[in-house]
C-alpha cells in the first residue's frame, strides 16, 4: 500500500476531530429578563400594496346584474320624478319679409312652477311669437299666454288654463359645488317620445358669458348635454330639485352648457308672476372691470374692483358723491371684484334699501350710504 492514501485518511479523520471539538457544549437556554411590553413602531403601507388593495365600494346587491350598476347610481328614479312637471313648448312667429310676411316655427322647453298653471321658460324662445302652445307630459296641450318676460335674465312666465298640476321644487344653487351630479331635462331637438334626460356634473359656478343678446350673470356651467330645444328646461340635482334653468350652449365648444342659478331665478320668477316684469334696484351708474393691465396703465391703487365709467346726474350714486373714475370696491360689505359681483350684489337688494358703498376717490377710501331707486324697464 502506498503511503499517500494513508496520509489522506489521517488528515480527514483529524479534520473531523477538530470540527467536533470546536462545537460549543450543549447547555440549557438562559431565560430572558422580563420586560414591559412595548408599542411597535408604526410602519407605512408599501406603495405596491396600496396599488394592489384599492378601496372598493360595497359589493352589488344580490339582484344587481352587473358591478357597473352598483358603481354608477341610476338616475331613472330622478327622471321619473321630474318628468311630470317638465313641458315642451312650441311657438309660431310672424316674420316680416320684403314683399310678404311668413310664419316660422320653434320649439323649446319649460317647467311648471305653480300648480295653477304657471310655466317658466326662456324669453328668447317666445320673442315675437304669435301663438304659444304648452304640451304636458300626460299628452294634454294648452294655449299659453305670456305673463311677463325679462331680457336681462332671459326668463319668461307663461300661463295655461289648468289647475292641480305637478310642479317643481327649487333648491338653493348657493350650495352647489363643482363636481356635483346634475341632470338636464328638456325637449332636445324637438324629438318625439318625451323629454330628453342627460347626465353631467357642475363644471363651474358664477360664470358670466356675453352674447349678441347681452351679458348673462350667475350662470352654472355644466357638461350635461344641452342641445337646441333644451332652452328653458330644468337643471336638477340628484334629489330632483331645480338648481338651474337651461339657458345657453357654446356651439364651438364640447360639453359646455350654461344654466341660470336657481337662487337668482327664483326671485325673478316671483317678480314676473306678481308684476309681469322683474323689479330691480337702480344705483345710477355703469362700470368696467379693473384688470391688472388697466391698473398698471392708469396707475390705480387696486387691481380688483369696478371703475365707474358713466353716471346719471340725478341718480342715487351721484347724489351721494360718487363720480366717474371712482373705483367701487364693495356694496353692503361684500367685495365687488368685477361687474358680475357688483350687479349680483346690487340685485340682491330691494328698491328703497339703503346700502353702504365703499369706493376710492383720488386714492382715498370713502363710504357712501345710497338709497336704491327702481330701475325702469
Amino acid at each position: 500500500m502506498s503511503p499517500q492514501p494513508v496520509r489522506a485518511s489521517v488528515l480527514a479523520i483529524a479534520l473531523i476531530t477538530v470540527l467536533v471539538g470546536c462545537a460549543p457544549p450543549r447547555s440549557e437556554p438562559t431565560p430572558e429578563p422580563t420586560q414591559a411590553p412595548t408599542t411597535p413602531e408604526p410602519t407605512a403601507t408599501p406603495i405596491v400594496e396600496q396599488l394592489r388593495k384599492p378601496t372598493l365600494p360595497p359589493p352589488p346587491p344580490a339582484d344587481s346584474t352587473s358591478l357597473s350598476a352598483a358603481l354608477m347610481p341610476s338616475v331613472a328614479d330622478v327622471a321619473e320624478a321630474v318628468t311630470p312637471w317638465v313641458v315642451s313648448i312650441t311657438v309660431e312667429a310672424l316674420t316680416e319679409g320684403v314683399f310678404l310676411n311668413f310664419s316660422s316655427d320653434g320649439a323649446g322647453s319649460g317647467f311648471i312652477v305653480r300648480p295653477d298653471g304657471y310655466v317658466v321658460t326662456n324669453a328668447h324662445l317666445i320673442e315675437g311669437a304669435t301663438d304659444i302652445k304648452v304640451h304636458l307630459d300626460n299628452g294634454e296641450t294648452y294655449e299659453a299666454a305670456v305673463v311677463g318676460q325679462d331680457a336681462l335674465s332671459d326668463l319668461a312666465i307663461l300661463k295655461i288654463d289648468a289647475n292641480e298640476l305637478p310642479s317643481a321644487v327649487f333648491a338653493s344653487s348657493d350650495h352647489l359645488r363643482v363636481g356635483d351630479w346634475v341632470l338636464s331635462v328638456g325637449n332636445a331637438l324637438a324629438l318625439k317620445g318625451g323629454p330628453t334626460v342627460t347626465l353631467g356634473i357642475v363644471s363651474g359656478l358664477g360664470r358670466t358669458i356675453r352674447t349678441q343678446s347681452g351679458s348673462y350673470y350667475d350662470l352654472i356651467q355644466t357638461d350635461a348635454a344641452i342641445n337646441q330645444g333644451n332652452s328653458g328646461g330644468p337643471l336638477v340635482d340628484m334629489d330632483g330639485h331645480v338648481v338651474g334653468i337651461n339657458q345657453a350652449v357654446l356651439r364651438d365648444a364640447t360639453g359646455v352648457g350654461f344654466a341660470l342659478g336657481a337662487s337668482t331665478a327664483a326671485r325673478h320668477i316671483e317678480s314676473l308672476i306678481e308684476s309681469g316684469r322683474v323689479v330691480r334696484p337702480l344705483i345710477g351708474l355703469t362700470g368696467q372691470d379693473i384688470t391688472i393691465a388697466i391698473a398698471n396703465q392708469l396707475d390705480l391703487p387696486v387691481t380688483e374692483g369696478v371703475i365707474v365709467t358713466t353716471m346719471s346726474r340725478n341718480g342715487p350714486a351721484y347724489e351721494q358723491g360718487i363720480r366717474v373714475g371712482d373705483i367701487i370696491t364693495s356694496i353692503g360689505g361684500v367685495p365687488t371684484k368685477d361687474m358680475a359681483d357688483f350687479l349680483l350684489q346690487l340685485w340682491s337688494h330691494d328698491v328703497g334699501d339703503q346700502v353702504e358703498v365703499e369706493y376710492i376717490h383720488e386714492d382715498l377710501k370713502h363710504v357712501a350710504v345710497v338709497e336704491l331707486a327702481e330701475r325702469e324697464r
